[in-house]
């Protein structure tokens, strides 16, 4: 299956990046049993937040689900890291918490998280299918616009 993985991600022109270390006093990723909770994980691109702001002021719901979407591929370097460079031992993503930085009038955060559900089940395919919570805040960690965290159960 990691081959399929890697075609898959291939395919999209993703390379998952080398995971990012902590901002701060936590770890990456916790594996507790057959469970992998990574910490979460905002919009990174080369080294930087891609996308800063606020959904409904600053960014548009597209700009806000590829910030998902990098939110998304950010969880898929941490869970390389944690497995050894082996994806192919996800069994199922079971849960991601979606954060989505916005004005309080902004009612679209499902939208905004279903960048990172969508790329999540692409590349795993029925693995990827999870539950999910999409929420709004008022801020997040460096003017960050997403941040999404997850508990997948791994091999």
């Amino acid at each position: 299956m990691s081959d399929t993985i890697e075609a898959r991600l291939t395919a999209r022109g993703i390379t998952l990046p080398v995971a990012a270390a902590p901002a701060a006093n936590y770890v990456p990723y916790v594996i507790s049993g057959a469970l992998l909770t990574i910490s979460g994980q905002l919009p990174m691109e080369n080294g930087a937040v891609a996308v800063t702001g606020h959904l409904g002021d600053t960014v548009d719901v597209a700009s806000g689900q590829r910030a998902a979407e990098l939110c998304a591929i950010n969880i898929l370097a941490q869970a390389k890291a944690a497995l050894g460079g082996d994806l192919s031992r996800i069994r199922r993503v079971i849960k991601l918490n979606g954060f989505v930085a916005s004005k309080p009038s902004f009612t679209e955060q499902h939208l905004v998280i279903n960048g990172a559900s969508n790329l999540i089940a692409e590349i795993l395919g029925d693995a990827g299918k999870h539950a999910r919570a999409a929420v709004g805040m008022a801020a997040l960690p460096f003017n960050a616009a997403v941040e999404i965290d997850a508990v997948i159960e791994i091999a």
